[in-house]
């Protein structure tokens, strides 16, 4: 895989993570502690891309 198909994998992953947090968020009862993994996942992930980013 190439670094531009990786960073795009990863542009589509971070954004399904934000869907899901705006899915979880809106319910009546969020679960708080699968938002915060939800919001790990979606800061590790944009810390890739920004990695990416600069080596590239």
């Amino acid at each position: 895989m190439s670094l531009e198909q990786r960073l795009e994998a990863l542009k589509v992953r971070h954004s399904t993570l934000e869907d899901l947090i705006n899915q979880e968020s809106s319910r009546p009862l969020p679960d708080d502690i699968e938002i915060h993994a939800l919001k790990k996942e979606k800061l590790r992930i944009k810390d890739e891309m920004e990695g990416i980013a600069t080596r590239h």
